[in-house]
């Protein structure tokens, strides 16, 4: 039997290729940046075509996007756009303060079954006594009951609050910053630290985010409630750390930072989203969930396993666990009007996600 040159050649390419397919996906979970993010040369070394990704992102130019960091395997796949340029968080920051809860849910420093009644919780106007019987737990899956006036609220969130006392806690979910912002409270009351201190202390320094400062947050209340809200700036690499971390179960290199039972229960799906657009709610994070109403995102099909913290004008962080990704999408929402729509988001990722070989 004769073999031509050509046939040879092409058997040399294809076994290179999946050589070096399989050694990255092989090695994917020993793959942690260090000081600086590595970043292959080539899309193709991790199995994604280099045409269809840069196909994506001349598509983002046509959209407010300022920023795009795709991790895969622990390693920088692709990005463009102002990475390093701190933006703001917006709800990011809730999935944020759900990662910080673990540590000191296992340590037994906080007891999520708690009640408000029991933490000494209140608000002006006051709450009720059916409304103090909330628990953290409550509030991590936005099952209060609580339908006082919080701080970063819009008027359509509020509009869609119900009656007071009319679901009691555990009931119904609504999408509620009062639950997020009071989490806020009892962490700091129950921990003694800032949540931006935590932060730093617990999760930027042991995964050595590039810019991350206790400086970068901020809180504030405009006189809708006692419970302030917290936001916090941060850049596109250190968010893509962040996702890493999660994907990750919450180990970085040989430490734990956060538990990996955390990680797991705060990514569960609890709730149905349908009613803000959505398709499932864990503790504080957006849950993919198969024959949901509603998908992940319009435009792309995420199996059961993603998650995401999103924010205000099109901040995405996406972890997607079948691909071993995690997609970071932001806009430079600090000039007014700039926003993507989740519906431009779904169709950039899933050109992406179809970059796949």
């Amino acid at each position: 039997m004769t073999t031509t040159k050509n046939s040879k050649n092409y058997a040399v390419i294809a076994f290179v290729l999946l050589f070096c397919t399989l050694s990255a996906f092989g090695q994917s979970v020993n793959n942690f940046p260090g000081k600086i993010w590595n970043k292959v040369s080539n899309p193709i070394e991790l199995g994604f075509s280099k045409e269809k990704v840069a196909a994506a992102q001349e598509f983002s130019k046509t959209l407010k996007t300022s920023a795009v960091t795709i991790i895969v395997n622990g390693v920088i796949l692709y990005e463009w756009g102002d990475v390093d340029s701190l933006f703001l968080t917006h709800s990011m920051r809730k999935s944020a303060l759900s990662a910080l809860y673990g540590k000191y849910v296992e340590n037994g420093t906080i007891n999520i079954d708690k009640t408000m009644l029991e933490l000494g919780i209140d608000d002006e106007p006051a709450l009720s006594e059916q409304e103090k019987t909330a628990t953290i737990r409550d509030c991590l899956k936005a099952r209060s009951g609580v339908f006082h006036t919080a701080e970063a609220e819009n008027d359509a969130m509020h509009n869609l609050k119900p009656p007071k006392d009319m679901f009691k806690p555990g009931e119904f979910w609504l999408y509620n910053n009062w639950d997020f912002n009071v989490l806020g409270t009892i962490f700091e009351n129950l921990t003694g630290k800032k949540i931006f201190q935590a932060f730093k202390e617990d999760i930027a320094d042991p995964i050595q985010m590039e810019r991350f400062e206790i400086e970068n947050g901020m809180s504030f209340k405009t006189g809708r409630s006692v419970h302030e809200a917290y936001m916090f700036v941060i850049n596109a690499h250190d968010l893509a750390r962040f996702g890493l971390l999660m994907l990750r179960n919450g180990k970085w290199n040989e430490k734990q930072i956060i538990p990996a039972d955390w990680v797991k229960e705060s990514t569960t799906y609890f709730s149905d989203a349908t009613i803000y657009r959505g398709d499932g709610y864990g503790y504080m994070w957006w849950v993919a969930k198969d024959k949901n109403k509603l998908p992940h995102l319009p435009n792309v099909r995420l199996k059961e396993g993603a998650y995401s913290a999103r924010g205000y004008g099109g901040h995405f962080l996406i972890v997607i666990p079948e691909y071993d990704m995690v997609f970071v999408h932001r806009v430079n929402t600090f000039i007014p009007g700039n926003s993507v729509s989740n519906s431009d988001i779904g169709k950039l990722l899933n050109m992406i996600l179809e970059a796949k070989l």
